[in-house]
């Protein structure tokens, strides 16, 4: 006659058995807090004053912009900068990384945007805009922002000129 476990033991061996199942179905990855990382992260923009470095990353499982504080060896929070419904691509960045300025695509259609850091607001420069548009620039104080557009059906450059009343973006920060 066969002898079964007992009640204590058949416990024991449930419990261990359950255990190693979950450690071994627990992912071991960790985010990296640095900068490279297992993910494809592309378009790299520096800061005029070489303190952030902003990218395109696919690392929340969408191309997203990213800002790391190169100094501080961190990320910096961008609130309502990237959106599920959206791409965002080829950023540019002002002296100290308050403006942003970049392609964000939604419904196939791109469109150059400024985000500004502290107001954390979002200002789409190209709406209505006739032709594609590609590849923008900011200069570093933040006033200027040029772009390739194919309105003409060849790539052309533009300048849009944000006016004297914007609040410049100056490395001393006054």
């Amino acid at each position: 006659m066969k002898k079964f476990p007992s009640y204590q033991s058949l416990c024991r061996w449930l419990a261990l058995s359950l255990a190693s199942f979950v450690v071994g179905c627990t992912p071991t990855y960790q985010e990296p807090v640095g900068l490279n990382s297992r993910y494809t992260d592309e378009q790299p923009a520096l800061s005029g004053d070489g303190r952030y470095l902003a990218f395109v990353s696919n690392r929340e499982g969408s191309r997203n912009i990213l800002l790391y504080d190169l100094k501080n060896r961190q990320y910096v929070n961008l609130p309502l900068l990237n959106r599920r419904d959206a791409i965002a691509d080829s950023p540019s960045i002002s002296n100290t990384a308050r403006y942003i300025v970049y392609i964000a695509s939604d419904q196939g259609r791109p469109e150059v945007e400024l985000y500004d850091r502290i107001t954390r607001s979002i200002q789409v420069l190209t709406r209505g805009y006739n032709g594609w548009v590609r590849n923008p620039s900011i200069s570093p104080d933040g006033r200027y922002i040029v772009f390739e557009t194919g309105r003409r059906g060849q790539w052309d450059m533009e300048v849009i000129d944000r006016g004297p009343e914007i609040e410049i973006d100056r490395l001393d920060g006054l």
